[in-house]
């Protein structure tokens, strides 16, 4: 008999559709309220992604998962409410960032990096009616750490090879992250009752991916990186970007009909599908991680900002002409808000967005000064968006057109993570526009940056310090931002969730911080 591995998860949720993701030890028949699907294999492992259709709109259904008809979720004596499908509109989103696994198994008892914000919302959730619940769920990177393993995995790793010491490598090596990560009951249970959406950044592949061209060229030299990538983009296929598609899209995708019909193990066929997405870093791309989601009136547009870079060429671009012209053309409609998810923030505090703006000019120099520039861009991390000048600038007009448009929303919220530090800033244009404009950053949900980061970060919200720092890029010949911003709230430490609560074309931010007490409410702000 197959065994339930990991999940249900429970994906796109729309008002007559659900699809539910699961993980199974065997090949077997999977059926979630009523609906079947057939697991396809990978390697040694077999997933399924039920779709459930014929709900009804504001309706709330119980399931349970099935195996070859045995009964396998909800656990026996789990101590959490029953896993549903709710379809009514989303008036509460959750978001956040940066969720390294725990080491230690009571949620309530801090690790290394503190408590957990997800599983201290999980279990404030566990003693809520449902209709408290949060809606929808949206992670902006960082689901894994495939570059700073735990022990358990680090041990482990070691138990299967000993060279690349601490490097995951194959596919079952990046599935075993997903399982620490995602196993644990108050998590799994979360993700069993609230529709969750995902996009990467670095770490769910390695630390700084993409960040250069001089950065693919020094992994390309190292012997194991072509099966790492490989495997890294088709696991991230597998466990996360499967269930970001709508159940149409699902059933116009050639990659997973091919997927469902092959009748034996896909891992060579999603590796090649890997290898070619990784190749399209440049431009000419056919793959697109990006993608979009309607909640009713408020769309979800979230941006591939690590895979669909270009990295060669005369500028260095977030984001390449086709995907971006995708996402121009989503971004104009007839909803109340528009929500544009992106794991890197658009809008930093201003020193730093200075500063990578002139680290970018730097690093394209010849000779000495563009290798140092280089050198620092991968040491400080500096690839947000400012430090893409052409794609930061593009953003700001698109975002701009939108206000000015005649169905402009209420309001355009980029939500972000990444930069360990969480905060909620305005933007304002030259022209007068109808909609508001704000960067809302979470992150990180669970970890810990070392402590010179937080005065670091303090000091690049100065305003001495940003107007130096201005100065030095007017001299550099750096242009004019084309936005204006400011800090309403930040910046705030520690592991975190933020929450969006809509009525109408109004919306609320908060952002909860957790410790050993629970969640504790560090801002709320009307936007």
């Amino acid at each position: 008999m197959a065994e339930l591995v990991l999940g249900p998860v429970l994906r796109h949720v729309d008002p007559t559709s659900a699809t539910v993701w699961v993980e199974t030890d065997a090949s077997c028949e999977v059926t979630v309220a009523g609906h079947t699907a057939r697991t396809f294999q990978v390697g040694e492992q077999h997933f399924a992604l039920v779709v459930v259709e014929g709900l009804g709109p504001g309706t709330t259904t119980t399931y349970d998962v099935r195996l070859d008809d045995e009964v396998v979720w909800p656990q026996p004596d789990s101590g959490f409410p029953p896993s549903v499908i709710r379809t009514a509109p989303v008036r509460t989103l959750v978001f956040g960032s940066c969720r390294a696994a725990k080491e230690v198994g009571d949620p309530q008892k801090p690790d290394k990096l503190g408590v957990d914000a997800l599983d201290s919302f999980a279990l404030r959730m566990k003693d809520e009616p449902p209709e408290r619940w949060p809606d929808a769920l949206m992670l902006l990177g960082d689901q894994v750490y495939a570059d700073e393993p735990t022990k358990r995995i680090t041990r482990w790793l070691a138990e299967r090879r000993p060279e690349p010491a601490g490097e995951v490598v194959s596919f079952r090596e990046y599935a075993e992250l997903y399982h620490e990560s995602w196993a644990d009951p108050e998590i799994r249970w979360l993700m069993s009752v609230v529709p969750t959406s995902m996009i990467f950044d670095d770490h769910d592949v390695r630390d700084d991916w993409n960040t250069s061209r001089t950065w693919r060229e020094q992994m390309a030299q190292k012997q194991w990186w072509p099966e790492r990538i490989r495997a890294g983009l088709a696991s991230y296929w597998v466990y996360q970007h499967l269930g970001n598609l709508s159940p149409g899209e699902l059933a116009r995708d050639p990659l997973y009909e091919k997927v469902r019909s092959a009748g034996g193990d896909v891992q060579p066929l999603l590796e090649d599908f890997a290898e070619q997405a990784d190749q399209e870093v440049d431009g000419g791309k056919s793959t697109r991680w990006s993608y979009l989601r309607d909640f009713g009136r408020i769309r979800l547009l979230v941006v591939d900002t690590r895979c669909g870079r270009i990295l060669s060429g005369p500028e260095r671009l977030m984001v390449g002409e086709e995907e971006f012209r995708w996402i121009e053309e989503n971004s104009v409609g007839d909803f109340d808000h528009l929500l544009i998810g992106s794991s890197l923030p658009w809008l930093m505090p201003h020193s730093l967005s200075h500063l990578q703006s002139l680290n970018e000019r730097m690093a394209g120099l010849p000779g000495w000064r563009g290798r140092v520039g280089e050198k620092v861009r991968q040491v400080a991390d500096l690839e947000h968006w400012p430090a893409f000048r052409a794609s930061y600038e593009r953003l700001a007009r698109l975002i701009e057109r939108v206000m000015k448009d005649e169905r402009a929303p209420g309001t355009v919220c980029v939500l972000s993570g990444d930069v360990h530090h969480s905060y909620a800033a305005r933007a304002s244009f030259a022209t007068r526009v109808e909609a508001k404009v704000y960067q809302l950053v979470c992150s990180p949900v669970h970890n810990d940056p070392p402590w010179v980061f937080r005065p670091a970060f303090r000091a690049s919200w100065s305003r001495p310090i940003a107007r130096f720092m201005r100065w030095w890029a007017d001299r550099r010949g750096i242009s004019p931002d084309p936005v204006a911003w400011r800090k309403l709230s930040g910046p705030h430490f520690g592991n975190s969730v933020g929450v969006l609560e809509f009525e109408g074309r109004e919306v609320r931010f908060r952002l909860e911080t957790a410790n050993e007490d629970g969640l504790h409410e560090v801002a709320s702000i009307p936007l």
